[in-house]
């Protein structure tokens, strides 16, 4: 009975450290899983911030190749719009600057004031004037508009009359003329200054521009400071409430009336009748010599104080050699160029064009019968091109 109870025992024992073991392995196999088990999730993690720090790794680099390829954009156009008295200079400016650097520069004829209209309505991206914007004009617009001459003009006052060849004129005849005050060719206070021209018994027909216009400025501005009349009755402006005459659609259109109407006189630039072989009349200056516009003496009439914005005006010189009915003409573009989806490329492709035009371009004015900008009027606009922005930084 003991042998027995002995034998049960030590099988008892057996069977239990046995269980031991067995359970010390199960222990051991469940440590070894949970260990690997955070091994993968530590791995897992490790990944994770891996693939995390390529992803924004990626996508700084798209963000600077989107930026490298907005800044390398190709510009293939620029547009403009504006005064008609500079485009037979703008016509060959833009053409070379085209050839030379493959952007097309289109610019369209409109007048003065359509082009200011359509540049504060940021349909062009520059316009071009003859007439300088007013304080009120530029505090009305949405953003700083800046000016730049492009070359120095004279508004030649052109007349068809058969048999007649030269004129002399002073402000106060061509006032009294354009006011309906002298009708006649005869008259009077013409022959008495012109006693070499067989001045005819000939009604005077007078010829003006249709639509606003920088031309018109210059001319008004003009006759504005040596007739008290005209200031106080017609006054200066793009726009004149013409009490004769017929208008006709940029300076091409006045120069049309006049080469077909014998008695007319009206007002271009000096480009237009020398390039129609047109008569022009001398203008007697403060200095009271009769000039003709020259490139000499519109050259002259600019050698004045300019204040550093560029906007003044050249008329009724008091140089003594100066032709008194002379006048910048500008290029007028938003000093913030980061408007309306523009790109920096864009704007970088404007400044450089504006750039090219008071450098380079100047080769084209006095082919044409434009003076070129005198270095001083360079200087300053060199500074207010490199004052154009993109988003708050310089272009330049």
């Amino acid at each position: 009975m003991r042998k027995n109870i002995n034998t049960l025992f030590i099988i008892s024992l057996i069977v239990a450290l046995l269980f031991v073991a067995c359970e010390s392995k199960i222990s051991d196999h469940k440590g070894d899983k949970l260990a690997q088990s955070e091994s993968k999730s530590n791995k897992a993690d490790e990944l994770t911030k891996s693939k995390g720090s390529k992803s924004t790794k990626d996508t700084e680099e798209e963000t600077e190749k989107i930026t490298k390829n907005i800044s390398d954009e190709k510009v293939t156009l620029l547009a403009g719009s504006g005064a008609t008295f500079p485009r037979p200079l703008y016509d060959e400016m833009f053409l070379r600057y085209s050839k030379e650097t493959g952007i097309k520069v289109n610019y369209a004829g409109v007048g003065s004031s359509k082009g200011i209209s359509e540049l504060k309505d940021k349909v062009v991206e520059f316009g071009g004037t003859d007439a300088f914007m007013s304080d009120k004009d530029l505090a009305e617009s949405t953003g700083t508009i800046l000016h730049i001459p492009t070359a120095i003009g004279a508004v030649a006052i052109a007349f068809n009359i058969d048999g007649v060849d030269d004129l002399n004129l002073s402000g106060e005849l061509i006032s009294d003329i354009f006011m309906g005050k002298i009708t006649k060719w005869n008259d009077p206070k013409l022959t008495a200054i012109n006693k070499d021209a067989a001045l005819p018994d000939l009604d005077i027909q007078v010829m003006h521009r249709a639509e606003g216009s920088g031309t018109t400025f210059t001319f008004s501005d003009y006759l504005s400071k040596v007739s008290k009349e005209w200031e106080i009755i017609l006054g200066r402006g793009k726009e004149i409430n013409w009490p004769v005459g017929l208008g006709g659609k940029g300076n091409p259109g006045v120069t049309q009336l006049i080469q077909t109407n014998n008695g007319s006189i009206g007002y271009f630039s000096l480009e237009y009748a020398l390039k129609n072989n047109i008569s022009i009349a001398s203008v007697r200056n403060k200095s009271g010599k009769f000039i003709m516009p020259s490139l000499e003496s519109v050259s002259l009439a600019a050698q004045g104080d300019i204040s550093a914005d560029t906007r003044v005006s050249i008329t009724d010189t008091s140089f003594v050699d100066g032709y008194p009915i002379s006048t910048f003409t500008w290029l007028i573009f938003y000093k913030e160029q980061s408007y309306d989806g523009r790109s920096k490329a864009q704007a970088r492709a404007l400044s450089d064009l504006l750039m090219w035009v008071i450098h380079d371009g100047q080769e084209f004015n006095e082919d044409l019968n434009y003076a070129k900008l005198p270095g001083r009027v360079i200087q300053l606009s060199e500074n207010i091109i490199s004052s154009m922005l993109y988003g708050g930084s310089k272009l330049r």
